[in-house]
C-alpha cells in the first residue's frame, strides 16, 4: 500500500481543528443568543436537528443516538426545519462566528458537515441519567455552563424550564419531564406475500405506520433457535426513505410525517459476510450512518481485536464503507461504550467477530442479549470486504425496528421459512 493510499484509508472519519481562542467569545456569544431563541420553536424541530446532525464518537455506546453533534451543522438544520427567518439569522450568527474562531478545519469524507466545534446534546435517555445528564454535565463543564445558555436549553428541551437572556447559573433538572423527540405513531402487523422464500427468491413484506417523529426505519433479520429458545441475529439495515434530504453533505432520510403510510419492502434471504480474501465468515453489519445511497452508508461490525506481536485482545469495531473496511477502532472495556482509538492493522492480526443473540423467556420475550465468538480473520495483504451470501435453511424472524427522534424503536415482525 502507498502512503497516498495509506493516507486515504486513514482519513476517512478523521476530523482537526485549530482554534482562535482570542476570538471564542464570539461564539460564545452567538451561541447563547441562538439558545435563548430556541426557546420560541416548535421544540419538534430542534429534535430532528438533533437526530440529523453529523455525529462524531458515541462514548456511552451503541443503545443511544451519538450525543456529541456539530455545532454549525446542527444550526443549520435546525434552521431548516423551523423554516423562519428570524432562526435563519440566529444560525447565520453561529456559523459567522465560527467562520471567526475556527482557523483551520479538516475532515474526511465520512463526516461531511463538520464545521470544527462539536457540543454535548444527548437524547432524554442520556439527559435523564445521573452519570451522562446534568448533574455530571455541570460539574464536568462546570466552566461553560455557567457561562452559555446551553444547559440552560437542555434544561428547556427536556424539562419545560423557561429561562432569561441573561440567566447564567449552572442548570440541574435531572430528569426529563418532556420528550419533543418521542414518537407517537404505530404500526401495524406485517404483511406478507408468503411465509417461504428460496434463496434467488423475494417476498414483499407490507406495514402501515401511523404517526410523527420518525426518525429512521431498520430492517431486522433473525434465525431463531429452538434447541436455545434465542434469536440470532443476522442482518439489520436501514431501510431506505421515500426521499432523502442533505445539508452540508449529510444525507438524513425523510419519511412521511403525522399521516398514515404503507411501508411496502422487497425481501430477500440475504446475510453479509466480511472476507480478507481467503477467511471468510458471518458478519452483522451494524448501521452507522446513513448515506444518499447504501454505498455510502456506514456500518460497523463488533468483535475482538488481537495483536499477533504481543497477544493483547481488545474490544474493537470494522467500520465499512462501500464493502470496503475504512478503518478500525478499539475500546478499553468489554463493550464499545467509552473512548475509542483508532488501531493500524498489522499483517498476522486477527480480528474474531462477535455474533449477537437474542435470550428468550418462557413467554417469548427477549430477557437479555448476549454475545458470543464466532469466525476469526487474519489480517494480511488483501483489504477486508464484506459480501452477501443467501440465508441458510431456517425459521426467521424478519421485520422492521422503527426509531423515533430520541432513539425509541417499536419492533414489528412476522415469521418467514427460508428453504
Amino acid at each position: 500500500m502507498s502512503a497516498q493510499q495509506l493516507a486515504t484509508q486513514l482519513e476517512q472519519n478523521i476530523t482537526l481543528t485549530a482554534v482562535n481562542l482570542e476570538n471564542l467569545p464570539l461564539l460564545l456569544n452567538a451561541l447563547n443568543q441562538f439558545s435563548y431563541h430556541m426557546q420560541s420553536l416548535d421544540q419538534r424541530a430542534v429534535a430532528q436537528a438533533r437526530t440529523y446532525a453529523q455525529s462524531y464518537s458515541s462514548i456511552f455506546g451503541t443503545n443511544v443516538p451519538p450525543s456529541f453533534i456539530d455545532l454549525g451543522h446542527f444550526a443549520a438544520l435546525t434552521a431548516k426545519y423551523a423554516g423562519d427567518s428570524a432562526t435563519r439569522q440566529q444560525a447565520n450568527y453561529i456559523l459567522s462566528a465560527l467562520s471567526r474562531v475556527v482557523v483551520a478545519e479538516k475532515h474526511g469524507p465520512s463526516k461531511p458537515g463538520s464545521t470544527g466545534i462539536a457540543i454535548y446534546f444527548p437524547n432524554s435517555q442520556l439527559y435523564s441519567n445521573a452519570s451522562t445528564g446534568m448533574a455530571s454535565y455541570s460539574v464536568i463543564a462546570n466552566s461553560f455552563s455557567r457561562a452559555s445558555l446551553w444547559d440552560d436549553f437542555l434544561g428547556y428541551h427536556y424539562g419545560g424550564r423557561q429561562f432569561t437572556a441573561n440567566a447564567m447559573e449552572a442548570v440541574n433538572i435531572s430528569r426529563a419531564s418532556q420528550i419533543p423527540g418521542a414518537g407517537t405513531f404505530s404500526v401495524s402487523d406485517i404483511s406478507a406475500t408468503a411465509n417461504r422464500v428460496a434463496p434467488g427468491d423475494a417476498i414483499t413484506l407490507s406495514t402501515t405506520i401511523t404517526g410523527e417523529n420518525i426518525g429512521f426505519i431498520y430492517l431486522f433479520t433473525g434465525l431463531v433457535d429452538t434447541a436455545s429458545n434465542s434469536i440470532f441475529v443476522a442482518d439489520t439495515d436501514y431501510v431506505e426513505s421515500p426521499s432523502t434530504g442533505t445539508e452540508g453533505g449529510v444525507y438524513y432520510p425523510i419519511w412521511p410525517d403525522a399521516q398514515t403510510f404503507r411501508l411496502n419492502f422487497e425481501f430477500e434471504p440475504l446475510v453479509f459476510t466480511i472476507t480478507n480474501g481467503t477467511e471468510s465468515g458471518i458478519a452483522l453489519l451494524n448501521p452507522v450512518s446513513y448515506g444518499a445511497s447504501s454505498e455510502q452508508a456506514v456500518y460497523a461490525v463488533d468483535g475482538t481485536y488481537t495483536f499477533s506481536e504481543t497477544g493483547e485482545t481488545r474490544t474493537a469495531q470494522l467500520l465499512f464503507k462501500d464493502e470496503y473496511l475504512f478503518q478500525v477502532m478499539g475500546f478499553k472495556g468489554t463493550t464499545t461504550a467509552g473512548d475509542a482509538s483508532e488501531i493500524t492493522p498489522n499483517p498476522g492480526d486477527t480480528f474474531t467477530i462477535s455474533y449477537k443473540w437474542l435470550d428468550l423467556d418462557a413467554n417469548g420475550t427477549v430477557s437479555k442479549i448476549s454475545n458470543s465468538d464466532g469466525d476469526t480473520l487474519t489480517f494480511g495483504s488483501q483489504p477486508f470486504q464484506w459480501k452477501q451470501e443467501w440465508l441458510p435453511s431456517g425459521d426467521y424472524l424478519v421485520g422492521f425496528l422503527v426509531a423515533d427522534l430520541d432513539g425509541n424503536v417499536t419492533p414489528v415482525y412476522t415469521k418467514v421459512t427460508v428453504q
